[in-house]
């Protein structure tokens, strides 16, 4: 992936997400807020925009069992962890959003990746590329707002993501954690198609 890459899904999609993000008033709230923060190569994603519409087509809560919202950036020059959780800080004493905040530089990845799943990775050379490494292609999505305009990161569409499927993205993940995840997620979205590791 090259760097500060950007990609927007193609219309009708990307628009219902962007409406269901809209419906979402934490999540809209931390774009915003964001926006003003001029970090690099960030992105909010994961969980929090992907279980937004998981709720809404199951006619949910928009935020229900949301655990966090998911910033990431990707500065080289910042690979402390004292500077993610300042960061983590700043953003929560600024906003009113209800919901836990996880910040995480995309650059320093690498650095703790081994330590918590078992596996040595190389570095992250930007945002986009750490998406496409994400559990599932449900989940590989990033959105972010730059000025009044949305733009959504979504290596493998946003088919998946709308019609209920879970699969399995193995470019990083081990597999148990991917079912882990999956029948974590199932137990809270019934509706889910969880697709099978060997399928």
């Amino acid at each position: 992936m090259g760097n500060k890459r950007t990609i927007d899904s193609s219309p009708p999609r990307k628009q219902e997400l962007i409406d269901i993000i809209k419906e979402n008033e934490d999540v809209y709230k931390m774009l915003k807020l964001v926006v003003k923060l001029n970090l690099p190569n960030w992105y909010v994603g994961a969980g929090c925009i992907t279980q937004s519409v998981w709720n809404t087509l199951h006619d949910f809560p928009i935020s229900q069992n949301i655990l966090d919202i998911d910033l990431i950036f990707f500065d080289a020059e910042k690979m402390d962890d004292v500077y993610e959780e300042n960061l983590r800080r700043e953003i929560s004493e600024e906003t009113d959003i209800s919901l836990k905040i996880d910040v995480v530089n995309e650059a320093r990845v690498h650095l703790w990746y081994e330590h918590h799943f078992g596996i040595k990775i190389p570095p992250y050379t930007s945002s986009e590329e750490a998406i496409s490494t994400w559990p599932s292609t449900a989940t590989s999505v990033g959105v972010k707002l730059e000025g009044e305009e949305f733009k959504v990161y979504a290596p493998f569409g946003l088919e998946d993501l709308f019609n209920l499927i879970v699969r399995p993205n193995k470019k990083m993940i081990p597999r148990e954690v991917f079912e882990k995840k999956a029948s974590r997620w199932k137990s809270h979205w019934p509706k889910l198609k969880i697709v099978d590791w060997d399928a």
